[in-house]
């Protein structure tokens, strides 16, 4: 079974580096949204089991790739603002992010990293992209996409992620019908990078009902 890696907004595809070299019995493909360079598309030929982080969560959920046949989210969403009925993000925190964006591009990209938990930006970035994927974020629902997936999701989640909160990591993911959950006690939004063990142990266990 192949693996179709879809990082999230501020990163691009060597975000994956550590966690795919736990996985190296695994062919696997990587989009890249073309943040920091040129962009490679989300595609997979033949069947593949997607692993996302964050924003690229809902991005695969958007546009789902044929052969699809599950989906391992890491720190993911398939909404970020909250509504009614959902526990997310405050509108005006993303509306604020959006608008100083417009002014200093490169002070909020490197304030999200550091919320993230990672260095500033090294390298000059699409800021057209950027911004397009921030606004994406802040229209998007996918929960319906979710709640029409009949496939395995597996969720993994942090309980010291400062992008994601409590009640949002709890509510991400919950209309499918085919939902496992695992959380780790300690590590924040970047899981895949700073726990990549823990994340190689929690996929391949998945991944060995597809064998």
């Amino acid at each position: 079974m192949k693996l179709l890696f879809v990082h999230g907004w501020g990163f691009d595809a060597s975000f994956w580096d550590d966690l795919a070299a736990r996985l190296d019995g695994f062919e696997h493909v990587r989009d890249d949204r073309g943040y920091f360079g040129t962009p490679a598309p989300m595609t997979c030929e033949g069947r593949c089991i997607a692993v996302t982080h964050s924003f690229g969560t809902m991005r695969l959920l958007s546009e789902p790739p044929a052969g699809l046949a599950g989906v391992i989210a890491i720190n993911g969403f398939d909404r970020f603002i909250a509504s009614d009925d959902y526990p997310g993000v405050p509108p005006r925190l993303v509306d604020t992010m959006i608008a100083r964006f417009d002014r200093r591009p490169r002070a909020v990209l490197d304030d999200f990293l550091g919320r993230c938990g990672c260095g500033p930006a090294r390298y000059e970035f699409d800021r057209l992209q950027l911004a397009a994927d921030l606004e994406r974020m802040r229209t998007t629902d996918v929960r319906g996409v979710t709640a029409g997936l009949d496939m395995p999701l597996l969720s993994l989640q942090s309980a010291h992620d400062r992008i994601v909160p409590a009640a949002m990591r709890d509510a991400a993911l919950a209309g499918s019908g085919k939902l496992e959950r695992c959380n780790h006690p300690e590590a924040g939004h970047l899981l895949p990078t700073d726990e990549p063990d823990w994340c190689a142990a929690a996929i391949t266990a998945f991944l060995e009902r597809f064998s």
